[in-house]
């Protein structure tokens, strides 16, 4: 759930759902086609990034929500019976979309590898009984909008807020950040990494999908290497599900840059925030536009969100300039908060350490 924030703008929620219910379980909440298969974007660089790593289930805050009920549940045979279309719609309603919510849940519609993680976390809702509703607007940014959506069963208490971040069609979308963050990353076809080096209306459309597996594979990746990221669900297309850091209310948890010396403990987070830049770098990657305004703090918690433009230090020729930025750009916040100047240039050097940049 992370994309360019502003300096004004709050991550939390700031609209009201006012969707259209949508019918078929096919049907995505945005009116945009994938512009590519999630494995025709990765370059080589990525290939590593899988979706079934081994990693510790960690307990998540503010999730669930109060039950909708009104329908028995009936246990999903893992093919969307006629006999499950019946008890949710009645067999003579003609409704063939889920009669609670916006769409039926996409679990079935991803592949395995575009799924998160093994073991998930107990609260994420694999069931193909689940219905998606959406809550309405957390943020909106240049490349992609991110939305509050609830999973869950009808008539069970089996239901998790997420937060649905959605890249925006090649019209409508601005990568201001294309050109240096795509060095050192390849693509399988030459054809496409042409047109993506032209910028060719296919090329743009090529980066687009890139953009939304490229942050998918990297949470997959990062997750699993015990980084503080949400968890990521699962992606389709080019709307990723992923962890809602926030209250069970719908209440997003506050950006770093909110957040007052009085209202944390500034050691403590200076601390998470260098054990997750170690892992980062100790596997040879830079988050690549670390900021105060792209890590949240939920209870204490410091959660480093918008990783699509995840940096190789190695292959990219500028990756050292991207690792040094990143410590260099948080330290500020941190500095003007109490934090000894001279802990930034100390994790600044421990980063590239563990880099083996120097």
């Amino acid at each position: 759930m992370r994309e360019r924030f502003s300096d004004t703008d709050s991550f939390s929620r700031i609209r009201a759902k006012g969707a259209p219910r949508r019918g078929r379980r096919s049907e995505r909440f945005d009116d945009h086609e994938p512009v590519l298969a999630y494995s025709e974007v990765l370059g080589p660089d990525f290939a590593d990034f899988g979706g079934h790593h081994d990693a510790d289930t960690s307990e998540h805050a503010g999730y669930g929500g109060d039950d909708h009920g009104g329908y028995d549940h009936v246990p999903c045979d893992d093919g969307g019976s006629d006999a499950y279309a019946d008890a949710v719609s009645g067999p003579a309603s003609g409704i063939d979309g889920p009669a609670e919510g916006d769409r039926w849940s996409t679990w079935d519609q991803s592949t395995p590898t575009e799924k998160g993680p093994e073991p998930r976390p107990a609260w994420v809702v694999t069931e193909l009984a689940a219905v998606d509703t959406e809550l309405g607007l957390v943020k909106t940014g240049k490349e992609a909008d991110v939305f509050l959506l609830e999973r869950g069963v009808p008539g069970t208490d089996r239901r998790t807020l997420m937060a649905a971040k959605r890249y925006r069609d090649a019209q409508h979308r601005m990568f201001h950040r294309d050109s240096g963050y795509l060095e050192g990353r390849r693509h399988k076809e030459s054809r496409v990494a042409r047109a993506m080096a032209k910028r060719t209306a296919f090329g743009k459309e090529a980066i687009a999908g890139q953009w939304a597996a490229a942050e998918f594979t990297a949470l997959c990746r990062l997750w699993s290497a015990g980084v503080a990221v949400p968890y990521p669900v699962q992606i389709t297309g080019t709307e990723i599900l992923m962890e809602f850091v926030g209250d069970g209310s719908g209440t997003a948890a506050p950006r770093l840059a909110q957040l007052r010396a009085e209202e944390v403990d500034v050691a403590d987070l200076w601390e998470q925030l260098g054990r997750s830049l170690s892992l980062l770098a100790g596997d040879g990657y830079a988050h690549g536009d670390l900021s105060a305004y792209n890590i949240l703090v939920h209870d204490g918690r410091l959660v480093i969100i918008d990783v699509p433009q995840i940096v190789d230090v190695v292959a990219n020729p500028r990756g050292r300039s991207f690792l040094e930025r990143d410590v260099r750009n948080v330290g500020a916040w941190f500095v003007s908060r109490g934090l000894p100047e001279r802990r930034v240039g100390e994790l600044v050097d421990a980063l590239t350490f563990d880099a083996r940049l120097g």
